[in-house]
């Protein structure tokens, strides 16, 4: 019969909204303002004596602390006020020194019942908490020079090693390096010794000023693929590093060839947030000394973490960070230890077979060196008003993280076993892929939104939406009476599946993406409008009015679905080929044409059959 669903359908629809309702109320519930404070290692120990430490601080200070809770490896404190949180982070700081890492943060005060069922509430965009904007230019034509720059080095060695005499010239450009011979015969030797050892080189000779010339350099293709190596190594270091400022879901992203997007929501103070990013750190193979080598090839050094042992290391490296592909974290098979397996690229995986090869037995360590930052205050006149006054330098750290005895010859990939702790084993893992930059990187834009446009931003959202909402709900009252209510009823329930369906996804909240809401909203009643505007037509000409709300139905879908899928095409587009905000308003656009469809078409059709479908009707109002 005409206008009639079965029960499975209502219940479905009673399901979809249940779980639309569950999965947006965690959006009535707003993070709490938040100090989070951890150690800047996995070997600084956060527990109840930090707490205690923390709380006696802002006691004195008289900040307002919510509540405390104490983590695995951090310590959060939530705050009363917003307005607190530089304060707190400053004077914790202060206090604490420079072992651990203090940043702000918000913390979640959703239900735990919501939380167990997996509902969270929708992310903030920078726009709307506040933060820091950073974009990076990663300098990838030091990475080819760097790149060449060992290729010299080897490649001398080798001619050394073969007893061909040689001159070095002038360069020859951006990438080119050029080799003169006595004779024409050491020349082609010596061309085909290097194209041997090097395949990766392009060679070409030729004559000048009665020296035999050979011209090395990278191919435009290599030159691209170290760059592109050089942004994605730095990408993922920055990755790696924007977690030690314990942010709640920083964006960190490439945009175009060489540069890098870093987003840190919450994060107001901009020299920290650059201290970090910066932050100059590498990563060393070298052989752990034989007992008869001398001190002047051999140097001392202490394992991080507090631990008192001395192993001596040969100054030659083997290799360095740049040339580690990968590493992850994992339990040996065998023993049941952690391990670290490590990934190096072809060049890395050359080295160390060649270093490793004739050096079984011995041990090999890994060295890590750092740039730490070291703070001091000092009582400076400024303005000429006495102020404590905050210094920062750096001062050079080198500490072994690892050292393993060599059992075969390595390749390009290998393990790292005897560590203490899985702790141990993942922070070692994020060290070897994040301890070096690959390319020097510099800061060309840097932005700074403060958490009171923030609020603003938010409060002109909602103020805008709800406006919105209410002229779109009273428009179709107004106009459309018994129907215009069914489409009311579906444009709330399209506002709760939006929100639902966008905290489900983790899809980030912004200015634009309130736009798109609204937008949607003013969209989601079209289709409804094309299909009472047929069932009209259809009551006009004559029809039944059972008839007429079956073919209403029926025949505006096709130009709903039409309309709706072109949209849903841009939206697509533009969360594909955007950045930032106009992936927001993307995201916002795009789920908002699909909950709109089910809501109006579904939605308010299932209204309509529960109302007029049972009904032997004459007349509609509508």
């Amino acid at each position: 019969m005409l206008n009639r669903y079965p029960l499975w359908k209502y219940l479905v629809i009673l399901f979809m909204v249940a779980l639309g309702i569950i999965y947006s109320l965690p959006n009535l519930y707003p993070d709490d303002p938040a100090i989070q404070i951890s150690g800047i290692s996995v070997y600084e120990a956060i527990g109840q004596p930090t707490l205690d430490q923390v709380t006696v601080i802002l006691e004195k200070a008289d900040i307002a602390v919510k509540a405390e809770e104490i983590g695995s490896d951090s310590v959060l404190i939530r705050l009363q006020s917003a307005d607190q949180q530089l304060v707190a982070q400053a004077l914790i700081k202060e206090q604490l020194g420079d072992s651990y890492v203090v940043a702000l943060n918000l913390a979640s005060t959703t239900p735990a019942w919501l939380k167990s069922v997996g509902a969270h509430p929708m992310k903030q965009g920078l726009d709307l908490s506040g933060g820091v904007h950073f974009l990076l230019e990663v300098d990838t034509g030091k990475a080819v020079h760097t790149r060449m720059e060992v290729y010299n080095t080897e490649l001398r060695t080798l001619l050394r090693k073969e007893k061909l005499r040689y001159r070095t010239l002038p360069s020859g450009g951006f990438g080119i390096r050029e080799l003169g011979f006595q004779t024409k015969a050491v020349r082609d030797t010596a061309i085909k010794t290097i194209s041997g050892e090097f395949p990766d080189l392009t060679l070409d000779s030729s004559e000048r000023g009665g020296l035999f010339l050979v011209r090395y350099h990278l191919s435009e293709l290599q030159i691209r693929d170290i760059a592109d190596y050089a942004v994605r190594q730095n990408l993922l270091t920055v990755r790696n590093r924007v977690n030690e400022l314990g942010v709640s879901e920083p964006l960190v992203q490439r945009q175009g060839r060489h540069n890098i997007v870093v987003e840190l929501p919450g994060v107001q103070d901009t020299a920290e947030a650059k201290r970090i990013l910066g932050k100059a750190a590498n990563l060393e193979f070298r052989l752990a000394a034989a007992p008869d080598d001398s001190l002047a090839t051999s140097e001392s050094y202490l394992f991080r973490g507090g631990d008192d042992r001395t192993v001596r290391l040969e100054r030659e490296v083997i290799l360095t960070g740049d040339q580690v592909a990968n590493a992850r974290s994992a339990f040996d098979s065998q023993s049941g230890g952690p391990q670290v397996t490590i990934d190096l690229d072809s060049r890395g995986g050359s080295l160390i077979n060649r270093a490793t090869r004739n050096n079984v037995t011995r041990s090999m360590a890994v060295l890590f060196i750092e740039q730490k930052p070291v703070t001091r205050y000092e009582m400076q006149m400024v303005d000429g008003k006495e102020e404590r006054v905050k210094i920062s330098a750096f001062r050079e750290e080198k500490s072994i993280i690892s050292l393993a005895t060599i059992q075969s010859a390595l390749g390009n990939s290998f393990r790292i076993t005897g560590l203490n702790s899985s702790a141990e084993a993942s922070e070692l893992a994020l060290l070897l892929r994040a301890g070096a930059l690959a390319a020097p990187m510099h800061f060309v834009e840097e932005r700074t939104v403060g958490p009171s446009l923030g609020k603003e931003n938010i409060q002109m959202g909602i103020n805008s939406t709800i406006v919105g909402f209410v002229l779109v709900l009273v428009f179709m009252l107004v106009v459309y009476r018994m129907f215009g209510l069914f489409a009311n009823i579906a444009l709330s329930l399209n506002l709760v599946l939006l929100i639902a369906a966008m905290s489900l996804m983790g899809a980030t909240l912004t200015m634009p993406g309130i736009a798109g809401i609204v937008l949607t909203l003013g969209m989601a009643v079209d289709a409804n409008v094309l299909i009472f505007s047929r069932i009209r037509e259809e009551l006009r000409n004559g029809m039944s009015v059972q008839k007429a709300i079956h073919e209403g139905y029926d025949r505006a879908f096709v130009s709903i679905f039409d309309g709706n899928i072109t949209t849903l095409l841009v939206g697509i587009i533009l969360y594909a080929v955007g950045t930032g905000p106009v992936k927001g308003f993307a995201v916002t656009l795009s789920l908002g044409i699909v909950t709109s469809m089910f809501t109006a078409i579904v939605g308010t059709r299932a209204l309509a059959n529960l109302v007029y479908g049972r009904r032997d009707l004459k007349t509609l109002t509508i």
